[in-house]
């Protein structure tokens, strides 16, 4: 299984649109937000936790591209035949995409850091870390599901959509003020805001609210049913 994991992971990162859509893209979003006229440093730091949260989303829900091209070039079928369980096939999939977050969140902390010079203690930054990590399991399993229950090329589209509409919504590009009352009433209640509040909290020196850890897990078990309830219906078909 770690053999597999380590060939999964050199696989994401040796993909170009990975690097750039993953990474590259939420960093220079990031700086370009935050470097147009006048910003405080609470902004800069508010919108570092934002787009870290949205590379994060991004590259958690690339996972499902590689389980859908897998698929495609029979490649579920040859790990049938490995000692490999089915469990074991779906985790390495998820610790894969957990891995590949890493990158994505560092890379914008770093620009927060070295560019817009954003202080915090070396336990917040820590923390940030850690909890946007461990806070994007969810969007993994989704991009899992997506994968394991769509063709290559729809899963693609369906990842682009959802990224984007997790991210507007959840208010990771702007500030939830500057929405009209009905969609911050509802942005509350979304993943992609509940989980970027998980690196907010601890930037202003606080612990992550009781309701994002609530509103998280539900999340969890919504998109972990799918994924599950995706790879046995993959399995019958493939």
């Amino acid at each position: 299984m770690l053999d597999y994991l380590r060939l999964e992971v050199r696989r994401t990162l040796r993909d170009t649109g990975f690097v750039i859509g993953g990474i590259a893209m939420p960093v220079m979003m990031y700086l370009l937000f935050t470097n147009l006229g006048e910003n405080e440093s609470s902004w800069k730091t508010a919108s570092m936790v934002g787009m870290a949260a949205y590379g994060a989303v991004g590259s958690a829900l690339n996972t499902g591209g590689g389980v859908a091209e897998d698929k495609g070039i029979g490649w579920l079928r040859q790990l049938r035949v490995t000692p490999m369980t089915p469990r074991e096939v779906v985790l390495g999939r998820a610790l894969t995409g957990s891995v590949t977050v890493l990158p994505a969140i560092a890379a914008v902390l770093v620009a927060g850091g070295l560019v817009n010079g954003v202080r915090l203690d070396a336990w917040q930054w820590a923390a940030i870390t850690a909890l946007l990590w461990l806070g994007s399991i969810p969007f993994t399993l989704l991009g899992l599901g997506n994968g394991y229950r769509l063709t290559p090329q729809t899963t693609g589209v369906a990842n682009m959509v959802c990224n984007l509409g997790l991210a507007v919504v959840g208010g990771l590009w702007f500030p939830l003020a500057l929405f009209p009352s009905w969609l911050r009433s509802l942005a509350v209640y979304t993943p992609a805001n509940r989980f970027a509040q998980l690196g907010t909290s601890v930037a202003d020196g606080r612990a992550p609210a009781l309701g994002a850890v609530v509103v998280l897990t539900a999340w969890l078990l919504a998109f972990g049913s799918y994924a599950v309830v995706s790879y046995r219906r993959a399995t019958r078909t493939v």
